[in-house]
């Protein structure tokens, strides 16, 4: 058994008269990536959201890296993250986009941050603007601004979205090789393939109830 570094106890949270998470209870082991699967509206981004400090539960526990969430921290430092679509300033460069991200904590290392756009199949030194970036490119970039900072965690929500079959094929490649690495990583997605090929285990989130393990690997 791997260690703990993601626990959730009993997450509730109302929106109204909607209540997304239902009793929410899961450990996420470092080492291992863990697959979420469900429709729209099950729970998924909430649960994501939620460990990743942007959504106060009504109720219950959220621990990562030993610390509770909205009490001994308010966000993870040990944690990338790419939950909906990645917002990016259009009228900068893929470069230039991850200076300012990197600048917010303290770190310039151009060398360092053009590593991490090639990992992804990005041109470090092109020019071009985010603004004329295609869906999957903008999705490249998103994924090298959840790993520029080497986190230990990844939160990552439809990650091969807008990726054509190339595309989706490098990133798998990349998820793989850091999960060797020893981190953790957690998926939300619709595309059972992904699934399959990257999972160590899966949950199903249905009603804001997280279902028992689908398969485990």
């Amino acid at each position: 058994m791997g260690k703990i570094v993601i626990q959730v106890e009993h997450a509730v949270k109302k929106f109204k008269e909607t209540t997304a998470l239902k009793d929410v209870s899961v450990n996420f082991e470092n080492g291992k990536i863990y697959g979420l699967v469900g429709r729209n509206g099950s729970g998924k981004t909430v649960l994501l959201k939620s460990i990743c400090g942007f959504v106060p539960l009504t109720s219950g526990m959220i621990k990562v890296d030993g610390k509770v969430i909205g009490k001994e921290i308010e966000v993870p430092e040990n944690i990338g993250i790419i939950i909906e679509e990645p917002g990016f300033l259009p009228n900068y460069s893929g470069i230039q986009n991850l200076k300012f991200l990197a600048a917010l904590k303290g770190n310039t290392d151009q060398e360092k941050l053009e590593n991490v756009l090639t990992l992804v199949g990005l041109d470090a030194r092109s020019k071009k603007k985010v603004g004329k970036y295609s869906m999957g490119m903008r999705q490249r970039l998103g994924i090298a601004q959840a790993i520029m900072e080497n986190p230990g965690i990844l939160i990552l929500d439809e990650p091969m979205n807008g990726l054509d079959e190339k595309g989706v094929k490098e990133i798998r490649e990349l998820l793989l090789k850091l999960k060797n690495e020893d981190r953790t990583m957690i998926i939300a997605s619709h595309n059972a393939e992904d699934i399959d090929i990257l999972c160590d285990e899966v949950y199903e989130m249905n009603g804001g109830i997280l279902g028992k393990k689908v398969y485990n690997l």
